[in-house]
């Protein structure tokens, strides 16, 4: 059992490294009620988020395109070190019932990781949420602020980090992402 436990760890400190994990499972916010793939699809720009390892560039963002099998092409970009770094993953709708419930992978060896579509009003803003439980024990999550646009009001903004708080999702840590000077796009 011990060894188990230590195996478990070695595997998703990694993971964790830059995050906070916090005590018990993933909360179970609501998503977008009739949630419309085809509108969310596009280019959304990083405006907010909660600290993650895997993103550490400026100019942060996503370009999302449904291909011929319904899968979505993911496009994801930054500007690290004054070069343009890009990946690209897959999309999928994992519950048809609940459509505002994405997956999305990087890599063929790993699972899909979820991208809950919160809120969004498909034109302007859009709020996501992503939370993996560790054995039940504790959560590690993530969550971002997308616009339409490099820039939202502040009063946009703080209206987000409600809808955060009142699914029990804390963005006390959320910070503003920089999207300055960014020449280089997807």
């Amino acid at each position: 059992m011990k060894l188990s436990l230590v195996l478990v760890f070695a595997f998703i400190l990694p993971l964790i490294r830059a995050q906070v994990p916090h005590w018990g499972p993933c909360p179970e916010p609501s998503v977008q009620a009739a949630f419309t793939l085809k509108q969310f699809m596009g280019r959304w720009y990083e405006i907010a988020k909660l600290p993650a390892q895997f993103e550490k560039g400026r100019c942060i963002e996503t370009n999302f395109t449904l291909k011929a099998d319904n899968s979505i092409r993911v496009v994801s970009s930054e500007i690290l070190k004054g070069e343009l770094r890009r990946i690209e993953g897959i999309g999928v709708v994992e519950d048809a019932k609940n459509p505002a419930k994405l997956g999305i992978s990087y890599s063929y060896v790993l699972p899909y990781s979820p991208y809950w579509i919160l809120s969004t009003d498909y034109v302007n803003t859009a709020l996501v949420y992503s939370c993996t439980d560790i054995l039940r024990l504790f959560h590690v999550d993530f969550a971002w602020i997308l616009g339409r646009t490099r820039t939202l009001p502040d009063s946009t903004i703080e209206k987000a980090k409600e809808i955060f708080a009142n699914n029990n999702i804390d963005v006390t840590r959320m910070v503003a992402s920089r999207q300055q000077s960014c020449d280089k796009t997807l």
